[in-house]
């Protein structure tokens, strides 16, 4: 029987919208989809709206999620600057900042930064801290997203091990998430822009390279946060270039050798390497999208498109769409919105909720 978080589901994705239709396609009997429907109305998640279009009589009353039943904190830190908002539950950013950060300082130092920023955007929308429901936070570094601790990171050496959740609690009752910056980019392109994807890689160019996956409309993370490193693959010809990880012909140096040289013709060959590595996770995953960083050149693009296309199986690209970033610097961010977002509304939180209501 589908319980008060499932129902939500069903509205939230625009499926079903009044109780006729849900008590047809749910099987749930008059009464209990009313029980439901009320605990969602109560908890401020569900509105009933009149007016919908009718067979006959009166209209039938519309159901719609209220994406303004609060606010998550989303921040999200790249390899020099850090973005905050106060974002409503449908991850539209209410109020946000960017401000430059040096990841070598120490991680409550740059927490308490970003918790100040953030209660100050709140405080400027006449929110109180009573409507935060969330908070999610990205960071350059693989993350053992259980934990909330970044792993071995290597632009960040300070914060291995450090658990972000465990730096809130006792500040603030409401759950908080920590995901690698490259994954909340690919979540918040995703959920912007690629709903209709199943499997997608967003791939980072910039000091470092980096890839997010997500697998059936999922963050694919690995067993320790680590998935996606593809900036320290070899690239075959380049073995003389050294990467600051100590080893040579990575991708990540290679690319960033090519593009400090500011020509078409360069930055061709920068996409051309990158698209030798593509055409590997092309042929692994078999993704329907991918998507570039917005660094990312139209140059840069045709290169890596030329070569992917080349080298990857026909079947894996027949459908195969590559493009560049809409939402440039800000899909980390707003993937972190998506993160908390999608972790407190999940059935079974909802269904956690209307009990403490009860």
């Amino acid at each position: 029987m589908l319980s008060a978080g499932a129902v939500l589901r069903l509205v939230r994705e625009g499926r079903l919208t009044t109780r006729t239709e849900l008590a047809r396609e749910t099987e749930l009997s008059r009464s209990t989809l009313a029980e439901r429907i009320q605990s969602l109305i109560a908890l401020g998640l569900v509105q009933e709206i009149g007016g919908g279009p009718s067979t006959g009589g009166r209209p039938p009353a519309t159901l719609c999620f209220n994406e303004h039943a609060g606010v998550v904190l989303a921040a999200d830190l790249d390899e020099c600057s850090c973005r905050v908002a106060i974002c409503d539950l449908a991850a539209n950013p209410l109020a946000e900042e960017r401000f430059d950060v040096e990841l070598t300082v120490a991680p409550d130092a740059l927490l308490r930064e970003i918790e100040a920023r953030g209660a100050e955007l709140l405080a400027s929308l006449g929110r109180g801290a009573d409507e935060l429901w969330g908070i999610g936070v990205g960071v350059p570094a693989p993350v053992d997203v259980g934990r909330g601790e970044p792993v071995e990171p290597r632009l960040m050496p300070a914060w291995d091990g450090f658990s972000i959740p465990a730096f809130f609690d006792g500040r603030h009752t409401v759950p908080v998430l920590a995901d690698k910056h490259a994954n909340l980019m690919a979540l918040g392109e995703h959920w912007t822009h690629w709903r209709d994807a199943e499997h997608l890689l967003y791939v980072t160019l910039g000091r470092t390279v980096d890839c997010g996956i997500v697998h059936e409309r999922k963050v694919h993370h690995g067993a320790r946060g680590a998935a996606g490193d593809i900036g320290h693959i070899r690239v075959a010809g380049h073995e003389h270039v050294l990467c600051r990880c100590g080893n040579t012909g990575c991708l990540e140096a290679v690319l960033r050798e090519l593009l400090a040289v500011p020509d078409d013709a360069t930055a061709r060959d920068a996409g051309r390497v990158l698209g030798e590595v593509l055409a590997e996770c092309i042929n692994f995953f078999n993704p329907g999208v991918i998507v570039v960083g917005s660094d990312a050149s139209q140059q840069v693009l045709a290169g890596a498109r030329e070569v992917t296309m080349a080298r990857s199986t026909p079947g894996a690209t027949r459908h195969l769409r590559i493009g560049a970033s809409e939402l440039g610097a800000r899909a980390g961010l707003i993937g972190a919105a998506v993160m908390v977002i999608e972790h407190v509304l999940a059935p079974e939180s909802v269904d956690r909720a209307v009990q403490r209501l009860a």
